[in-house]
């Protein structure tokens, strides 16, 4: 898996977001250690070429919109993808 240490970081945590489940950025952030860096991880999602193996689409964003998603198809994808989880989205 080629990336930043950062984004492995990141991508390392997204693996365990349970399936059927949302995180936020900041959530993510503060699990990671470093509270401060939302926006570096919504950057590292946007980075993940293995989605959704590395299911980014479980992070959203504070205010409970989707954020974007770098997966084939786009938003439309991850919105599809929560909702066969079954996140009431």
């Amino acid at each position: 898996m080629n990336g930043t240490k950062f984004q492995l970081k990141v991508w390392k945590y997204l693996k365990t977001i349970q399936k059927g489940t949302v995180k936020t950025y900041k959530e993510v952030a503060i699990a990671i250690k470093s509270p401060k860096s939302s926006r570096a991880v919504a950057n590292a999602c946007a980075k993940n070429l293995y989605a959704p193996k590395i299911p980014c689409h479980r992070v959203i964003r504070s205010d409970g919109s989707l954020g974007g998603y770098s997966g084939k198809g786009g938003i439309t994808t991850k919105l599809r993808l929560l909702r066969s989880e079954k996140v009431d989205i």
